[in-house]
């Protein structure tokens, strides 16, 4: 097999599934926009989510931020050399990061060093299985890690908020499964997809979940009582109301596999992986000889594109009630007056500076003083993909909002201790936050999870970047933006959309508690 060849087909693999989305996760989404009532909240989340993926498209540039635990799945002959194909591999996913394809995204877990190339102790993923046929079946997917963190296990027979008891049988696991999406509300980037794994152990029941993540989105199971429950879930997931991002709507899940294998009479799991509507997984066939692709997969049918017949925009999308949202623009430095008069459901436009801060920055923050004066600032959950020049400029490639709930611990405190008047991400945050909020005189504003390339494009400039020991993701930098959009979910005075849509989704499922299941 020809070295450079097969490296080159592994960087196509690793570049395409970053910044093409496969066509039928296109159809998917294509299909949610239809069921979407215009003028929504909802309808505006999908209308972004359609640019993004255009503007990914014409740029070649990654749909989310966030490169994930890249896991490859790989079916060989038995003639070929895995070596050689790791080998490929591992030049690949540095290319692809150095080229800004990629976040790099391969952290040590004991010191947090990031390695710079995502190449580390277990990244990335690489599983060989061989067969007879005469070729190699190579599959990526790029699993983002505000997804990851909604992936669930249960253990049966167990209660379950809404649902009761769930037993060792198919109702039981029909009830986890529904549980599944409604514990993941907004922070999986929703509509989401997910795989379900029956049996197993802990460990290969995750395994068995996350590859039917590989299977196509329009596929039918074989398995005549898995394609009832595969159904069962699609008709009454989207009955929760949780919606796209979480802000209510029509459609919260856009796909559901599930597959099933032997265990032993002591255990029963259900493990569940979802994952965001961004479902970055392609795969190729290659010529064992050359190493050269002969076929992509996932890619059938006619190439989408899901800007045609967009329902909204986001400066006129309505409020969930059906009237117009009051739109505003803010410029840091943000006064508390100006936070007060801010409501749930309100659209701000944002000018000007506005800092990142993930994981790394809370906790340094809330152990140590700013590098710089944040009073009336604005901070936001990215971890954006940067490139830097031949003249020692940077450049934001990629720059969606990462989950917020990880930061409940540190943001009320620090927002109160530091004076900072806004904080955007996805998802969602707690009542510790909340209570801050309303004390303190902020707001928490929910960007559209996994637009990478739509908020890129609000980034006019970088004007400095701080705490760099951290890793590109978890540094501090500092944007110059303009018409950076986001909608108001989290106000100054006690007010929670997230906590809104949780309630009355649960309220829902615990209407399929007594419901048939055949």
């Amino acid at each position: 097999m020809n070295k450079e060849t097969l490296q080159q087909s592994m960087y196509d693999l690793i570049v395409e599934t970053s910044t093409n989305l496969p066509k039928d996760v296109r159809r998917a989404i294509r299909s949610a926009k239809a069921r979407e009532n215009a003028g929504t909240r909802a309808a505006m989340s999908l209308d972004t989510i359609s640019n993004n993926v255009k503007m990914a498209d014409d740029n070649v540039s990654p749909i989310c931020q966030d490169t994930g635990l890249p896991t490859f799945k790989i079916k060989t002959p038995v003639s070929v050399n895995q070596l050689e194909i790791k080998e490929a591999i591992y030049a690949a996913m540095v290319q692809a990061t150095k080229d800004g394809k990629l976040r790099p995204n391969s952290v040590d877990s004991l010191t947090g060093a990031n390695s710079g190339d995502n190449l580390g102790l277990g990244t990335p993923v690489i599983k060989f299985e061989q067969w007879e046929k005469d070729y190699i079946d190579a599959r990526l997917i790029l699993k983002g890690g505000g997804c990851e963190n909604k992936n669930i296990q249960y253990s049966l027979p167990c209660e379950l908020e809404g649902l009761g008891r769930a037993g060792r049988d198919l109702d039981g696991i029909r009830k986890c499964v529904m549980h599944s999406v409604y514990q993941a509300q907004g922070q999986g980037c929703s509509a989401g997809f997910i795989g379900v794994g029956i049996g197993g152990d802990r460990s290969s029941g995750y395994d068995l979940a996350k590859e039917q993540l590989f299977r196509s989105v329009e596929d039918v199971n074989p398995n005549e009582d898995l394609r009832i429950l595969e159904e069962y879930v699609m008709d009454n997931a989207n009955e929760l109301g949780i919606g796209t991002m979480g802000f209510g709507g029509e459609t919260t899940l856009l796909g559901c596999k599930v597959g099933v294998m032997n265990r032993i009479p002591a255990s029963f799991f259900v493990s569940v992986a979802y994952n965001c509507w961004a479902f970055r997984r392609l795969g190729v066939k290659l010529d064992v000889e050359s190493g050269g692709i002969d076929e992509w997969f996932y890619q059938e049918g006619d190439k989408i594109d899901l800007t045609q017949g967009s329902v909204a925009e986001l400066e006129t999308a309505a409020a969930s009630s059906g009237e117009q949202p009051n739109v505003v623009v803010l410029e840091a430095p943000i006064t508390e007056e100006k936070i007060r008069e801010l409501k749930v459901g309100d659209v701000v436009k944002i000018n000007g500076r506005m800092y990142t801060g993930r994981d790394a920055i809370h906790k340094h923050l809330s152990e140590n003083d700013a590098p710089v004066d944040l009073a009336g600032q604005i901070i936001y959950h990215c971890g954006p993909v940067m490139l830097k020049d031949d003249e020692g400029n940077w450049h934001v490639k990629a720059a969606g909002p990462t989950t917020s709930i990880r930061e409940e611990p540190y943001q009320g405190d620090i927002m109160k201790r530091f004076g900072i008047r806004a904080v955007i991400g996805k998802g969602g945050m707690g009542p510790k936050t909340l209570a801050a909020l309303k004390d303190h005189g902020g707001v928490y504003l929910n960007a559209i999870g996994g637009a990478a390339q739509y908020y890129a494009d609000c980034i006019k400039g970088v004007d400095g970047v701080d705490l760099m020991q951290f890793g590109i993701p978890e540094a501090m930098w500092h944007l110059n933006v303009e018409g950076f959009t986001a909608v108001v979910t989290m106000d100054s005075h006690g007010n929670s959309l997230h906590e809104e849509v949780d309630k009355s989704s649960l309220e829902k499922l615990a209407q399929f508690k007594e419901k048939v299941f055949k």
